[in-house]
C-alpha cells in the first residue's frame, strides 16, 4: 500500500508530517510505504539523524505550495508542480492508493474533484468528519462543506457512502443513518429534507434511523448524519465551538476558588480521559468519499499524532475497500 501525502499542508509542516510519517511507518506494519511531496531540502533537514526504512519513505521533491489565501481551483489548475497536485495524481494514475493533505480544505477539495475526480455514478463527493460521542464512538456528519446547495439525489448517495465508509473503516455493524432536521417528525423540515426522507425510507442497504435533530448529534444514536454542505459545515463548527467554550468555562470555575482546585485535582483523570475522548488528534482527519481514490483531510493544525492517525486512518480506508464499496452501492441504485 502506497500512500501519498503533501508534506507541506498545514500550521506544523513539514516536521510534523515527517515525524507522524515515521510513527506510522514504525507502528503500522511492513506493507505501508510513504511517498512524502514537498521540497526536498526541508524534507531532508526534517529526517537527519532518524532512522527510517528508505525503501518505505520516499521523498517525492515539489517545487511549489498552495496556501490557504489562493483560490482552491485556480491554483489547483496553475501551480503543476505543487506538493498538494503531485501527490494527488498520484492517485489519479494509480500510482498510490490514498492522498493526505492538511492544507487548504477548499485546494484539497479541488484535487479530489479536478484531479482524482468522482466515482462513475456519484453526482457529488462529499466531506465527512467524524466526531466523538458519548457512547465512545464515533458519529460522521456527511456532508459539512463539500457541496453548500444539495437535491436529495445527493443526500441520497451521501447515505450510502457514509454507511459503506462507517462499516468497512469503523467496522459498526448495520451502521445507523440520520437525516439532520429540525424535529423528530417525518413531516418536519424543508423541502430538501420533506423529499429526501422517504427516499432513504426506502433506500435497500441502508439503515435508516430517521431525522436527526442537532441535540442529538453526539447521542451515539446514529452512526451517520446525512446534510448538505452548508448545514453540516455550521453545525460541525458550532459543535466545535460549544466543546472548547465549555472546556474554557469549566477550566476558569475550577480555577477560580481553593475547593474548586481540589476538586479538580481529584477530578483530573476523569477529565484527561474525556479530553483523549473529544481529541480531533485521535480521529485524524475527514475522508472525501465519492472520488475515485482515497482521500483523507487531515485537520490544518495537526501535530505528529494527528498525522499518525490520519494515515492509520487512510490505512483503514484501503483495506476496507471504501472507495470500491460506494461504487458497487451507486451501480446497484442505479440499476
Amino acid at each position: 500500500m502506497i500512500l501519498a501525502i503533501d508534506a507541506m499542508g498545514g500550521d506544523n509542516a513539514p516536521q510534523a508530517v515527517v515525524d507522524g510519517a515515521l510513527m506510522a511507518l514504525t507502528s503500522l506494519g511492513q506493507d505501508l510505504t510513504i511517498w512524502l511531496f514537498g521540497d526536498e531540502g526541508q524534507l531532508k533537514a526534517c529526517l537527519q539523524d532518524k532512522p527510517y526504512p528508505a525503501d518505505r519513505l520516499v521523498i517525492k521533491p515539489a517545487s511549489e505550495v498552495i496556501s490557504c489565501e489562493e483560490a482552491p481551483a485556480t491554483a489547483v489548475r496553475r501551480k503543476k508542480d505543487a506538493s498538494m497536485v503531485l501527490a494527488a495524481k498520484a492517485v489519479a494514475d494509480g500510482e498510490a492508493d490514498c492522498f493526505l493533505s492538511a492544507g487548504s480544505t477548499g485546494a484539497v477539495l479541488s484535487c479530489g474533484t479536478l484531479i482524482i475526480r468522482r466515482i462513475k455514478g456519484v453526482q457529488r463527493p462529499a466531506l465527512a468528519p467524524l466526531i466523538p460521542n458519548i457512547q465512545g464512538g464515533h458519529t460522521m456528519i456527511i456532508d459539512a462543506g463539500a457541496n453548500v446547495d444539495c437535491k436529495s439525489a445527493y443526500l441520497v448517495q451521501f447515505a450510502q457512502m457514509g454507511s459503506a465508509y462507517m462499516e468497512l473503516v469503523e467496522g459498526v455493524q448495520e451502521p445507523v443513518i440520520g437525516l439532520l432536521n429540525n424535529g423528530e417528525e417525518a413531516e418536519k423540515g424543508n423541502e430538501l429534507t420533506k423529499e429526501t426522507y422517504p427516499l432513504l425510507q426506502e433506500l435497500p442497504g441502508i439503515r435508516f434511523g430517521g431525522n436527526c435533530e442537532a441535540r442529538e448529534l453526539m447521542s451515539g444514536d446514529f452512526d451517520a448524519v446525512v446534510t448538505d454542505g452548508f448545514a453540516g459545515n455550521v453545525l460541525l463548527k458550532s459543535t466545535e465551538g460549544a466543546a472548547k467554550a465549555i472546556t474554557s468555562l469549566l477550566k476558569t470555575e475550577l480555577m477560580g476558588s481553593f475547593r474548586g482546585t481540589v476538586g479538580g485535582a481529584i477530578a483530573k483523570p476523569a477529565f484527561a480521559a474525556l479530553k483523549k475522548k473529544m481529541d480531533y488528534t485521535e480521529v485524524g482527519g475527514a475522508p472525501l468519499l465519492g472520488v475515485n481514490g482515497g482521500v483523507i483531510k487531515a485537520h490544518g493544525s495537526s501535530n505528529a499524532k494527528s498525522f499518525f492517525n490520519a494515515i492509520r486512518q487512510a490505512q483503514k480506508l484501503v483495506k476496507g475497500g471504501v472507495t470500491e464499496k460506494i461504487a458497487q452501492a451507486v451501480q446497484e441504485q442505479e440499476g
